[in-house]
This record gives structure tokens, C-alpha cells and sequence, in this order.
């Protein structure tokens, strides 16, 4: 295949082009650069600028490019550059994707299962309406600003990834310090559900979206099996021998990261089922939330 890849250089995209090119793909990474090199095609999101040509005769993109959402505090500045990359970026694709002469048969679209808020113990599907907060808000026009490849008979795939586990970076990378130093802890209660993927699997689903036809619209890219906060601490716990007593201060979290902030990526609980791809047939490599951190932190 030739695959098209936004966000080529961040935590996901970055092992999404590895194995596309170890599986002998080609790849065209859209790159905010106004001297592209090889392999790599301009778009500018702020200025509504992208090379299309250079996009012609793909099968097949992946748009994964965004502000990250947990980098730093909420600030209105910073909430409305997470909106305004993901929503004003996914259109500008989604638009010259629509109107090639050639454009892909799919475009797999980043998303997350942010979109249904907090929702306790409820056990969420694709069917799950969205939920209510910012994080809500902005994945449902996210979702929403791919409409005009949908319009042009794109298959769009709608990727609702839950929390992605590799060592090597995303949220697990940045609580691995504090756990090996014994610092480790639930957060909060510790009853609220946590959607987990490992980084394995949620390459393999990306992929695997692009290939299988019967796969249109959310998609969540989460593990089968879901765990309270309090199961995933002790998890990582043993997974890297640490104790896991004392939970963390949330008053020191808020007042780095705002209250928001904390309230909705911390504390919010989604169990989220991955019902869609459990249909189509995919085959998880790590079921279990053990099995991920094991692989993760070897």
C-alpha cells in the first residue's frame, strides 16, 4: 500500500511508520515543513495550505496530527489550540482528500474515547452516546470535521483510542519515574475505569482498520478488558516490582495541571468495550492490562 500519515513524528505515529515500512508500505508523511524531503509532502493547518498533488494515487491515510492533550495546563489559550489542530486540521484533510483524482479508498482519523465523558461504571460501545465536558466537545467536532471525505465516499474510520501503553512514551511513560522509585499510587478513589490499549495493539488495529471494509465510523481502540485505577496501579506495581501504597496528592496535580484538567483525563472513568474491532476479527496481542505493562516496562 501506499499510506498517507499525518502526526508521523508523535508517540503513535512514530511506531505506525515503522511498521508500515518494516512491512514494506510506502509512506508519505504530511509534515508541517515548508522544505519537504523525501517521503514527505507539506500542509500548513493555520494558513489552510496542503500539497495535494503530492497526495494523488494513495490507497490508503492515516491522520494522527494534533496538540497534545495532557502536555500542559488548560489554560483557554491552550483548549483552544487542542480544538483548533484537531477540528481545522481533520477538515483540511478530510476536504483535499475528497476532492482528488485519485484519493484513498480510507482515511483512518485519530480520535478518543474521551468523547463519552465521565461515565462511571457503564460499560460504553461505539453505540454510547457522547458524554458532556471540553474533552466531550472537542472529539465529537473532531469526529464531526471529517464529514466532507465521508461526503466524496471515502470509507472513514473514526479511531477512538483509549489510553495507549508503551515505556517509551504517553501516559504510561511519564508514571514510570515516580513507580520505580516506589512513589506510586491510585489516584483519586481509584474506582474509576481506566480503557487501556498497548502500543502493539493499537498499531495493529490502525492497520487493520485500513483493511478491513467492513470497518466504518467509530472504532474504539481499546484493550477487551478495562480496569478500575486501583487494578492498573497494582498492575504496574508488579509489573515493576515497586510498592504501591501511598496514593498521589491530587492537590499537587490540580494545582499544576488546573482542576479541569485533572477532573476530566484523571479522574473520569470510561469502561469502554472494543466491540467493533472484536466483530471484524481482530486478535488482540495483549488481553490483559498485565500482559500490556509486562511488555511494556521489559
Amino acid at each position: 500500500m501506499r499510506v498517507i500519515v499525518t502526526g508521523s513524528q508523535g508517540f503513535i505515529g512514530s511506531a505506525l511508520v515503522a511498521r508500515l515500512v518494516a512491512d514494506g508500505h510506502a509512506v508519505t508523511r504530511l509534515v508541517r515543513t515548508p522544505s519537504p524531503g523525501s517521503g514527505e509532502a507539506a500542509w500548513d493547518i493555520e494558513r489552510g495550505i496542503i500539497d495535494a498533488a503530492a497526495l494523488e494515487g494513495h490507497d490508503a491515510a492515516v491522520h494522527l496530527a494534533g496538540a497534545g492533550i495532557a502536555d500542559s495546563r488548560w489554560t483557554d489559550e491552550q483548549k483552544r489550540a487542542i480544538r483548533d489542530s484537531r477540528t481545522r486540521g481533520t477538515d483540511l484533510l478530510a476536504r483535499t482528500l475528497g476532492g482528488l483524482s485519485a484519493p484513498p479508498a480510507v482515511l483512518a482519523s485519530g480520535s478518543a474515547i474521551g468523547i463519552y465523558g465521565d461515565r462511571g461504571r457503564e460499560t460504553l460501545t461505539e453505540a454510547s452516546p457522547p458524554g458532556v465536558g471540553f474533552l466531550a466537545d472537542v472529539v465529537v467536532d473532531w469526529e464531526a470535521a471529517t464529514a466532507p471525505a465521508v461526503a466524496a465516499g471515502l470509507r472513514v474510520v473514526l479511531l477512538r483510542s483509549g489510553i495507549v501503553l508503551a515505556g517509551t512514551g504517553g501516559a504510561l511513560g511519564k508514571q514510570l519515574l515516580p513507580f520505580k522509585l516506589g512513589l506510586g499510587g491510585r489516584l483519586g478513589s481509584g474506582s474509576q475505569y481506566q480503557s487501556w490499549i498497548s502500543l502493539d495493539d493499537e498499531v495493529g488495529a490502525i492497520l487493520h482498520a485500513l483493511s478491513d471494509a467492513t470497518l466504518a465510523g467509530p472504532v474504539n481502540l481499546t484493550g477487551p478488558e478495562p480496569v478500575t485505577n486501583i487494578a492498573f496501579t497494582k498492575a504496574l506495581g508488579a509489573a515493576l516490582h515497586r510498592p504501591t501504597f501511598v496514593p498521589v496528592p491530587m492537590a499537587g496535580l490540580r494545582l499544576v495541571y488546573g482542576r479541569q484538567l485533572v477532573e476530566e483525563m484523571l479522574l473520569a472513568s470510561q469502561r469502554v468495550i472494543p466491540a467493533a474491532l472484536e466483530r471484524s476479527g481482530f486478535r488482540f496481542v495483549h488481553r490483559t492490562v498485565d500482559e500490556a505493562l509486562a511488555a511494556a516496562v521489559g
